[in-house]
């Protein structure tokens, strides 16, 4: 199985805002009972609100044909690529095309975590896996690789990001193996080249800040490759994205997005949706691939098992998720990860080397 990388930094948890709330004036986030002076908008434009970096490892690599590196698989994490200069093949497990050639200006984003390869050239190559290869670390999350057969430079920003909120993670499930932005994209306007740009002089140098810089520049830049992916029309066939833009099951998920300790029902819910009881049933099982009821267990279960490894009681976890006793709580808890809530907080990885 494999692990979540423990070298990754925890953003900052101001920063890591959590809309709540039904249209209704102020916000406030139910975890840590903070207000907010706005109203959210529009189901997913909240869910990229939450897609928050919570901790990122960068790697500028200098490499020179041929070359291959192995890039291993991180449990709940993202891996991206940027080409500064020259050109890569990159080769992800179970994507549509075996291998995407990539060209400067390029963007490639592997939301699944899996480990997969980026080499010179199409056909296959022996790869040195990235985490064991020397490196000269110029911070304390990110460092410059050199490496190659001194053919032909390449020169790459690649880094590994983390995403902590259930509603992050549940998103980057929702994407293809591989997400690309290319050069058209980048040649629509300025920004994006400049952010590509930007990532690239601020990985070459580390200065004070860097790291944040980057960070925030990550954010950006898988948020428009995702949207870029999402305006292509690719989302609108089936699955949770189709069913945060409806306009009514849509409503139905922010809803206990927002609250999940509120006691919904069905009927509940169908309210939010402006729907008869049965068709909102109907309509959101054919969406999301659930029932609406199991759809909110499974959703508190996965804000509790994150909650859990960040430290959280299971009386506190309980009473947020809506349950009356703990021992129902862990019951639900139980049934739907394969795991007690003790369990569960002592299975936090915490190695520092991938699969």
């Amino acid at each position: 199985m494999p692990v979540r990388p423990g070298f990754l930094p925890v953003r900052p948890a101001p920063l890591d805002v959590r809309a709540c709330g039904r249209d209704r004036g102020s916000v406030t986030d139910q975890d840590r009972g903070t207000t907010y002076p706005w109203t959210p908008g529009e189901p997913l434009a909240e869910v990229l609100h939450l897609l928050r970096m919570r901790g990122v490892f960068y790697c500028r690599s200098e490499v020179s044909a041929p070359w291959a590196l192995e890039m291993p698989a991180f449990e709940d994490c993202a891996s991206f690529h940027v080409v500064v200069s020259g050109e890569a093949v990159l080769d992800v497990p179970r994507a549509d095309e075996n291998a995407v050639r990539l060209v400067p200006g390029d963007l490639a984003v592997v939301p699944h975590g899996a480990g997969h390869v980026i080499r010179s050239e199409p056909a296959p190559l022996h790869a040195g896996r990235v985490d064991l290869l020397p490196q000269e670390m110029i911070g304390e999350h990110c460092s410059v690789l050199r490496y190659g057969g001194g053919g032909d430079r390449t020169v790459l920003v690649c880094g590994i990001v983390e995403f902590g909120h259930p509603t992050a993670r549940r998103l980057m499930r929702s994407l293809p193996p591989v997400l690309r932005s290319g050069t058209a994209a980048a040649s629509r306007g300025g920004a994006v080249r400049f952010l590509l740009d930007l990532m690239a002089e601020e990985a070459a140098r580390m200065r004070p800040g860097g790291e944040a810089v980057l960070t925030r520049l990550a954010d950006v830049l898988v948020i428009l490759a995702m949207r870029e992916w999402m305006d292509s029309g690719a989302a609108d066939r089936s699955g949770w994205l189709l069913a945060l833009r409806d306009p009514h099951i849509g409503r139905a998920l922010a809803a206990v997005h927002r609250a999940p300790e509120h006691p919904w029902t069905v009927a509940s819910l169908a309210h939010e949706a402006a729907m008869s009881r049965s068709a909102f049933a109907a309509h959101f099982t054919d969406l999301v691939g659930e029932p609406a009821m199991q759809y909110v267990t499974r959703w508190r279960m996965e804000s509790a098992l994150t909650a859990l490894r960040e430290g959280a009681s299971v009386a506190e976890l309980a009473a947020r998720s809506g349950y009356e006793s703990e021992a129902a709580f862990a019951r639900a808890f139980k049934r739907m990860t394969g795991l007690t809530p003790g369990s569960a907080r002592r299975a936090v990885p915490n190695a520092t080397t991938p699969r």
